[in-house]
């Protein structure tokens, strides 16, 4: 009994001490939030004071950014989720002080600019670091900052996007494919919480989606196999946008130049792209996301079958070259004119429906987080759509294979019985092996189908002569 008690009064003391240390340090990440998201919103609505178009500046907006960063930051590089995860990984989650100001700068440059980035990258990393620095102050042990790092990339997540139960998860999900931390469930939730509820109060103003989905509960077979269908395209959507965002990152790295020459080549690319495409896949893209979320479907009548490809390029492009901002927000867009298109393809009736599974579903796939990408479906379009982002975003998450934007994250779990997982490294650097005898089948049935594609040619070749 006496064991009992004491167990209960060590707990009681701990959750107490999380639930101050979260809900303060949500409230100091609501607030930077708030600043955050303000300068970002008055930078961009003031382009017209150039007197040109915003993108001429883009070939010296990003040799900036690249110098501001190399000079005072360069842990602030690329898209902040990834410069967070490995830092909780490989440092014990400390992180620089002057991250967090540099950070939003270089964001605010390239966005302003048009470079094709989003907002959560620099939430996730702003917040981790004013949480490091809480830890940093308070003399916390290696354990105790990791935990309450991870609380700041949540609530980070929640007060950019008002998002808050999906933050939450979002940042104990992420670190670890096919692990979730219990054990920083509650602060995460706390965090997120109080941070949303405190950018909220400072007067941040958040877009939720009404795509007019109502579905009583009854087995639409139908609908059903679209959905599964979707996921599948939706995790080769991913594993598309994860492709082209390393390899053009690869390639760029492997040019012999000055990373700011380098940075303003590509500023002049993307300029000629857009007098060429228009300057629709620049910036953040809020405006084409809301179009293909459009319940009615007129204005989703104006999402290209091609923005897809073409905004992970842009994007690719920006964040290779040494522009900084978030991943996320371009996932998103990239997820949701990808659901326009598969929509128009196999159901006009419910093209809303997939641009919200896409949107979803292809951040499940790109950030292996469907648990929190499902939450997201839920909080931004409804409980009407839960289901069937649950069965589309797991598809997506499998789909996509053993990759990820995140290449720190660690990977704990294979994505198929017959694939193998062996060690504790980074996603980039695990050896993942297919057993011996699949790949055998694999390359028997490829053998079989190839012979047949070619007996099938020589016979219509001779039919023809």
């Amino acid at each position: 009994m006496r064991k009992h008690v004491t167990e209960q009064t060590v707990i009681f003391f701990s959750v107490s001490k999380w639930i101050f240390l979260s809900s303060f340090v949500g409230v100091i990440i609501g607030a930077l939030m708030a600043l955050f998201l303000w300068i970002l919103e008055y930078s961009v609505d003031h382009r017209g004071v150039l007197g040109i178009p915003y993108y001429f500046i883009l070939p010296f907006a990003l040799p900036l950014t690249v110098y501001v960063i190399k000079t005072f930051a360069p842990n602030a590089q690329g898209h902040g989720t990834e410069k967070v995860i490995e830092a909780v990984h490989k440092n014990s989650g400390k992180i620089q002080v002057v991250v967090m100001p540099i950070k939003l700068l270089a964001t605010v440059f390239t966005i302003f600019a048009g470079g094709s980035v989003g907002k959560e990258g620099p939430g996730a990393q702003i917040g981790a670091g004013a949480s490091s620095v809480v830890a940093s102050i308070l003399k916390f042990s290696d354990v105790d900052r990791k935990k309450l790092v991870i609380c700041g990339i949540s609530a980070g997540f929640a007060s950019v996007f008002g998002t808050p139960i999906a933050g939450a998860i979002f940042g104990i999900e992420v670190l670890t494919i096919g692990i979730i931390l219990y054990d920083v469930l509650l602060p995460s939730f706390i965090a997120g919480f109080a941070a949303f509820t405190t950018a909220q109060f400072l007067g941040v103003d958040y877009t939720y989606f009404d795509i007019h989905f109502y579905k009583a509960v009854n087995l639409d077979l139908v609908l059903i196999a679209e959905v599964v269908v979707a996921g599948i395209f939706f995790g080769f959507v991913a594993d598309f946008f994860i492709t082209v965002l390393n390899d053009t990152e690869h390639m760029i790295n492997k040019i012999k130049a000055s990373p700011y020459l380098k940075a303003f080549v590509a500023g002049v690319v993307m300029v000629l792209a857009t007098l060429v495409v228009g300057d629709r896949y620049l910036g953040l893209g809020l405006n084409v996301i809301g179009n293909a979320l459009d319940p009615e479907g007129f204005l989703s009548a104006n999402i290209h079958w091609y923005d897809f490809i073409l905004k992970t390029i842009f994007t690719s492009i920006s964040l290779g070259s040494g522009g900084s901002g978030g991943i996320v927000t371009p996932i998103f867009y990239v997820g949701a004119t990808s659901g326009v298109l598969f929509g128009h393809l196999i159901n006009n009736h419910e093209v809303a429906l997939f641009a919200a599974l896409g949107f979803v579903s292809v951040l499940a796939g790109t950030t292996n987080a469907p648990i929190a990408s499902v939450i997201m479906a839920v909080e931004l379009f409804g409980i009407e759509i839960a289901h069937y982002a649950a069965l589309s975003a797991v598809i997506a998450f499998l789909v996509s294979g053993h990759r990820s934007v995140f290449p720190s994250q660690k990977i704990a779990m294979s994505k198929a019985g017959n694939i193998e997982v062996e060690g504790d490294e980074d996603i980039e650097h695990t050896n993942i092996s297919i057993h011996t005898q699949d790949l055998e089948k694999f390359k028997n049935i490829r053998s079989k189908l190839r012979y047949k594609r070619l007996k099938w040619q020589a016979k219509n070749f001779h039919n023809k002569k």
